[in-house]
């Protein structure tokens, strides 16, 4: 069974590696669910990605406070 997936929002990008892989912060819907925010490497055109990690709202809300927090 494919997963299907829809992009409904880009957020931003955070790096690029030198095959052209561009690690994404987005919100996805994932097999029709309500859109999650998506954090992982997709390659060009986003035709294939890499292993990710998936968020709630009230989970990214807390990894923000995480890391204002911390001292970079």
């Amino acid at each position: 069974m494919a997963i299907k997936y829809e992009i409904k929002e880009t957020i931003g990008q955070l790096s690029e590696s030198s095959k052209g892989w561009i690690k994404e912060l987005n919100l996805i819907s994932w097999n029709d669910r309500d859109p999650k925010y998506d954090l992982r490497d997709w390659a060009p055109e986003h035709e294939k990605m890499g292993k990710g990690l998936t968020l709630s709202t009230e989970e990214l809300k807390k990894l923000r406070d995480i890391l204002n927090k911390m001292e970079l």
